[in-house]
């Protein structure tokens, strides 16, 4: 089990890095501008409402940036300025927090809404992460250049808690990183992104 643990959590640690730097300055990905950041993150959200899912705690993620901010500060390192490239890559929606009763199926709801914007459901897997019941759930979804990973992760072990999320990048904006760029941000294991 050791090896699904940590690979869970850096699963869990790159994604938490990507989401919570969103809305932290950075713009539209560009692509197809009919549909970009904008409309992705309002179909998420809209999913998200639709399934009855938790509501998020944490401030921003993945939201529109406001035009009319005050600028985030200038990253001072490339891991930083490689993250705040990627924000602009995506959209997103997460929640992290104890376990929400009806969650898992609120995935499924979700999953369903975005099926019904045209969102194409393609790979599902289910992954046993503790003897106690802890699952990860990852369904991928596709539209129109971008990739979707929603996310159901429930930990029973020590602390119960869960994390939802539902993550999407636009294929053609990662791919502008080099293969350094990948390892910096996401480490060696770039096939994660």
């Amino acid at each position: 089990m050791r090896g699904r643990d940590s690979r869970w959590a850096k699963v869990a640690g790159v994604t938490a890095v990507v989401l919570l730097g969103a809305g932290c300055g950075a713009g539209s990905g560009g692509g197809d501008s009919a549909f970009g950041r904008e409309a992705a993150h309002a179909e998420i959200v809209a999913a998200v409402e639709k399934a009855g899912l938790p509501k998020s705690d944490l401030p921003g993620i993945g939201g529109p940036t406001p035009t009319d901010s005050t600028p985030a500060p200038t990253p001072s390192t490339e891991r930083e300025r490689l993250e705040e490239r990627a924000v602009a890559c995506s959209a997103s929606w997460q929640y992290l927090g104890p376990p929400v009763e009806g969650s898992r199926p609120g995935v499924e709801k979700a999953v369903a809404a975005l099926v019904g914007e045209d969102w194409v459901q393609g790979e599902r897997q289910v992954e046993k992460l503790d003897e106690k019941g802890g699952t990860m759930l990852q369904i991928t979804l596709r539209k129109r250049g971008w990739v979707l990973y929603a996310r159901h992760t429930g930990a029973q072990q020590g602390l119960g808690m869960e994390m939802i999320a539902l993550h999407a990048t636009e294929t053609a904006c990662m791919n502008r990183f080099t293969e350094q760029e990948r390892k910096v941000l996401f480490g060696e294991d770039t096939e994660q992104g």
